[in-house]
């Protein structure tokens, strides 16, 4: 996937920083970026919504007047973010950064996001609003088996590679043969595109499953108290589209459920925190599966970790070409 050996290539360096929910990507990003005068660019694809902070564990106001942040929080709740929306974005932010002769440090649990960034994206045509919305409709009372078996009929090698719950990535499988006539899974065997010409410095945090497990509920205790409920109230009022992917983002759900009278509040809390554990576990195996060759971060002394990160990051500063530390 990236390469963290500079020394074989040329260009301006990057950073990023993978992982998943809870393991404490944020706290050892900013640590990075005060310590080599590095900025900080969202790659967790949650995160861009700006009515979601709370949930989405966003960097609060004092950690972005330590550090400049760049799209967090940079799209509404009504509007739908891909991955190629995103990494284009990010190119343009990251050039920029390396433009004031800063550091770009990208730090996100969207395994796809920061692979779409290094590696490239398979060139797959923009799907027209009118197919969308006639796709949705067709598809409108599945259930998630139903929808999976669809997708699994049109395009089996890609479906059986999505989970029966993930709706989001059925309907775009659904979509793309609709808009091209081509499966999306030939789609994504085309060459990829703009791909990182640089450098990569590609850390990933490996902490044992038990503590993370721990980290997410106590994350989620922590937001509770912080106000979630009233978070996603707030969008509850809105009557937004169901399938929109911010309303799928993790608690909110049960705790819409909870709003409508469908479901106790303990029992939302359980539930969030519960499906919370189970993205960890998934992005695990996905960053275990997808990003052998990175760095691995296992320490579970933050201190000792952050240790580690940068003396990875001073040798790769050092030999790649670009901001120095």
């Amino acid at each position: 996937m990236a390469d963290s050996s500079p020394r074989e290539q040329s260009g301006e360096p990057l950073v990023v920083i993978g992982g998943p929910t809870a393991s404490g990507k944020s706290p050892l990003a900013m640590d990075l970026a005060e310590a080599v005068g590095g900025e900080i660019i969202n790659g967790d694809s949650m995160q861009v919504y700006e009515e979601l902070r709370l949930l989405t564990a966003r960097p609060g106001p004092e950690d972005e007047q330590r550090v400049p942040h760049h799209l967090y929080g940079f799209m509404s709740v009504a509007e739908r973010c891909s991955v190629a929306l995103w990494a284009d974005a990010a190119r343009r932010v990251v050039t920029d950064c390396l433009a004031r002769d800063s550091v770009p440090i990208i730090v996100g649990g969207t395994g796809l996001y920061l692979a779409t960034f290094m590696r490239g994206l398979s060139p797959i045509p923009d799907v027209p609003a009118s197919v969308r919305d006639d796709v949705l409709a067709r598809v409108e009372g599945l259930t998630a088996q139903d929808l999976h078996d669809r997708a699994r009929a049109v395009d089996p090698d890609l479906a059986r590679r999505i989970p029966v719950g993930d709706t989001q990535r059925l309907i775009r499988l659904l979509e793309v043969l609709e808009a091209t006539g081509e499966p999306l899974s030939a789609w994504q065997q085309q060459p990829r595109q703009n791909a990182w010409p640089g450098p990569v410095l590609f850390f990933v945090l490996r902490p044992d499953r038990a503590a993370l497990y721990q980290a997410c509920n106590d994350r989620f205790d922590t937001m509770m108290a912080a106000g979630a409920v009233d978070e996603v109230a707030a969008l509850a009022e809105r009557n937004l589209p169901s399938d929109l992917p911010a309303l799928r983002a993790l608690g909110v759900p049960p705790l819409l459920a909870h709003l409508r009278g469908e479901m106790a509040l303990d029992d939302a809390v359980r539930t969030a925190k519960t499906a919370t554990r189970r993205y960890a576990k998934r992005q695990l195996t996905w960053f275990r599966h997808q990003a052998g060759d990175a760095i691995g971060l296992e320490h579970p002394d933050a201190a000792e970790r952050l240790a580690c990160a940068r003396a990875q990051l001073s040798g790769f500063l050092l030999t790649a070409k670009g901001p120095k530390a």
